[in-house]
């Protein structure tokens, strides 16, 4: 009765407890033949004392583990995820790319520096800073800036969509689900529309990630890049480079 609501291993503590003590006084005070007629005043005297260790003990093991009731997350109902608008963590997110160039040599490259947020409204930018990119070679990280992308006049990649904020409403802690994505790509001042799948995973009460299911395919005559690449190619004096590449990425985004 005392451990009402409790858990259950204080339970079969109380439980052990008193079934200890149960056995003591049972010895104790229930076989008085067995007691010298001297002692009998003694055993009288320590009754209500070994009573009372025991309704003590039980009292102590139903209350033990309440230090370590959940807290946190755990602990209560965590907010829909429609509610406030969500930023993204750079620490947590990557966007890659594989490039394939003399047809059969790939290539893994990156871009180091992301941000981006959702609106509670479901309004979605990502922006690519493209002066981050990331080929693993120093010369071609320069090529890519000063020819590909022509940072100084075009610094960053923008990705633009608008989600539907009731189908993202449900979503709870430790769930995922996959949702549809249609979305514009702006590079040097060109834009295209990509659609791919997401799956979006709650990995926290203020946390989520979301990856594609499926790499999404970019290619260069999308935002008029042909003539760059070409020029690419011809510096490093290679048969071919091919115009188009898959691209990965996870994204992750905190509350707030």
């Amino acid at each position: 009765m005392w451990c009402s609501g409790r858990n259950s291993h204080s339970t079969r503590l109380f439980t052990a407890a008193s079934a200890s003590f149960s056995r003591a006084t049972n010895r104790l005070f229930l076989a008085p033949a067995a007691v010298p007629e001297r002692l009998n005043p003694v055993m009288q005297t320590l009754r209500p004392c070994v009573l009372a260790v025991a309704l003590a003990l039980g009292l102590a093991a139903c209350a033990g583990k309440e230090a370590e009731a959940p807290k946190g997350d755990d602990a209560a109902a965590a907010a829909p995820v429609t509610e406030g608008a969500w930023t993204l963590d750079p620490a947590g997110s990557r966007l890659a790319y594989v490039s394939i160039k003399a047809g059969e040599i790939a290539e893994a490259n990156r871009f180091e520096k992301l941000s981006g947020t959702v609106a509670a409204d479901g309004t979605a930018t990502l922006d690519i800073d493209l002066a981050s990119v990331n080929t693993g070679v120093d010369i071609r990280n320069e090529r890519m800036r000063e020819i590909f992308f022509a940072v100084a006049e075009n610094p960053k990649a923008t990705i633009t969509a608008k989600l539907d904020p009731a189908a993202f409403a449900g979503l709870a802690v430790g769930q995922s689900l996959t949702r549809p994505l249609k979305a514009s790509v702006t590079i040097k001042g060109a834009s295209s529309d990509v659609e791919t799948e997401l799956l979006v995973t709650r990995v926290g009460a203020d946390r989520v990630t979301v990856v594609p299911t499926a790499p999404v395919i970019i290619s260069t005559d999308m935002f008029g890049l042909t003539d760059e690449l070409g020029e690419l190619r011809a510096l490093a004096q290679l048969p071919s480079i091919t115009p188009a590449v898959p691209v990965t990425f996870t994204l992750a985004f905190k509350r707030g």
